[in-house]
């Protein structure tokens, strides 16, 4: 089947979403009966309550991941079960890849296009390859001389809350859950409060696939109760948040004030898309340049919209990338012609608006874009030129469609600008010459740099930032699955053994 405007909006109004807590292998109500709105950020409209979990939720949650993870079910099965647990979660993802994909939209105001794309193929592949990679981690025996053996084991660390942003709800979920349940642990997952829907539907599915009671949990509710209850619970070993510096920097402090359970973090970013003076302005380049900035509506930690371009290329640059932001289609999220999708919520919408005003009212020039419409929380994608380094644009998260255009004098003065942030996630760097590219690759802290092209890699690649865009921990590739494993030294002591009678 092939989604059409008419088709998304026919599943739509069918689809039934919970709104319950997900606990010990049912849904539930908050203990104390507390809900909190869902709303549709495309029409403004109420689309279901949800359960508010409070601590006595989060406590009942870590008893049943503790027992499920010291019975072991699930944490000393052979891995082999788990990987096959795992390869039908992804298969039952891909069967029911459309009604996740409008219920997502519906939640989160992406396009409906963007929920396929990643459900269909990026959450799966996340629960496969890791499933996969449950019977291929191996341990090692170190050299020692005769009197000993020294074996270095990797065991799940315990049990793990994952917290997660409302930019990508199923593929952070999936981002989370798939190295650290393919590691052997029990999880809680905290969707954000503004998109739990698909995360609960997952919950689901993954009971349908065997994983067994108690080892996945989903919990909504706001960061200040649930998000904390999760953060200061002396029951939980590790922690991994993704969302903004600021609330990371709380879940260090929960940690400090509790049982300094291990912490995760992946934050936010400013990152850069550089574009040094012998880049060829093709279509690809102008393509990856609004893509990058644009994509998901600005709504991405990675975001280059800070765009640092020589200035022999600035305004022909300048021009291209304006008619291309021009070209997007912002509107309904569940019409497959829809590029951009609105806002998550009407607070967010405001505060994007706040920083569009801000960039003219600070001097740069603003080339296309900029308004908003309604009913929901959409906003035009807005292109500034003349954009200095001192800019609130040019400094701050904006988390929402806007380009900033920064002309610079050479590879050298790029490369100063490009790092004079707080942050280190992401870079893009466009040069022909491969000595530049790694020059650039070399000095840019941060922890991805992409090359003639703006990617964040896949999952095989390690994702997550330096300074305060993170922590030393790492989304996907093995490194992921290294912080929810533990490691052990079992050391023997041997003796000669006594000559045969």
């Amino acid at each position: 089947m092939t989604l059409t405007k008419e088709s998304a909006h026919a599943l739509a109004s069918k689809l039934a979403p919970k709104g319950l807590a997900f606990i010990d292998g049912k849904f539930a109500t908050a203990a104390d009966g507390a809900t909190f709105d869902t709303i549709n950020p495309a029409t403004g409209q109420l689309i279901t309550a949800v359960a508010h979990c409070g601590t006595a939720d989060v406590d009942r949650a870590v008893k049943a991941a503790r027992r499920s993870f010291d019975d072991g079910a699930w944490s000393r099965a052979a891995p082999e079960f788990r990987k096959e647990v795992m390869l039908r979660l992804a298969d039952l993802v891909r069967t029911h890849r459309e009604e996740l994909a409008v219920l997502e939209s519906i939640d989160s105001g992406k396009t409906v296009i963007d929920c396929l794309h990643e459900i269909g193929r990026e959450v799966p592949t996340f629960f496969q390859w890791y499933g996969e990679l449950a019977d291929k981690s191996f341990g090692k025996v170190a050299p020692t001389g005769e009197n000993a053996l020294a074996l270095i084991v990797k065991e799940p660390a315990g049990v793990v809350g994952l917290v997660l942003p409302w930019n990508f709800p199923l593929l952070m979920a999936a981002w989370k859950m798939a190295p650290a349940l393919a590691a052997g642990c029990s999880v809680l997952v905290k969707p954000a409060e503004q998109t739990p829907l698909s995360v609960l539907r997952l919950a689901e599915l993954a009971q349908e696939a065997g994983i067994p009671d108690g080892v996945l949990n989903v919990l909504p509710g706001l960061g200040e109760t649930t998000g904390q209850a999760i953060g200061r619970h002396p029951d939980i070993d590790i922690v991994s948040f993704t969302g903004s510096t600021e609330v990371g920097g709380y879940f260090l402090r929960y940690a400090g004030e509790s049982n300094l359970k291990v912490i995760g973090l992946e934050m936010g970013g400013k990152s850069p898309f550089i574009v040094l003076d012998d880049a060829d302005l093709t279509d690809d380049l102008i393509e990856h340049a609004a893509m990058s900035a644009f994509w998901n509506g600005g709504q991405n930690c990675s975001a280059n919209m800070r765009q640092l371009v020589d200035r022999s290329l600035a305004d022909e640059f300048a021009h291209r990338v304006t008619v291309r932001a021009k070209a997007f289609r912002v509107g309904d999220p569940l019409d497959p012609a829809t590029n951009i999708g609105a806002m998550v919520t009407a607070e967010h919408q405001t505060r994007v608006m706040g920083y569009i005003e801000r960039g003219s009212a600070e001097g740069a020039r603003l080339l296309t874009g900029g308004g908003s419409t309604g009913p929901g929380y959409f906003i035009e994608p807005a292109v500034f030129a003349d954009m200095t380094p001192t800019m609130s644009i040019a400094r701050e998260e904006i988390f929402g469609p806007v380009l900033g255009i920064l002309p610079v004098a050479g590879m050298e003065m790029a490369l100063r600008i490009a790092r004079d942030t707080d942050y280190g996630l992401h870079a893009t760097v466009f040069t022909r010459d491969i000595d530049r590219a790694i020059h650039m690759a070399r000095r840019l802290p941060c922890g991805t740099v992409s090359v003639n092209g703006f990617s964040e890699g896949d999952v095989k690649t390690p994702f997550g930032g330096y300074k305060r865009s993170g922590s030393l921990a790492r989304d996907n590739g093995t490194e992921a699955m290294d912080q929810y494993l533990q490691t052990k030294t079992i050391w023997f002591s041997t003796a000669r053994p006594s000559a045969a009678r």
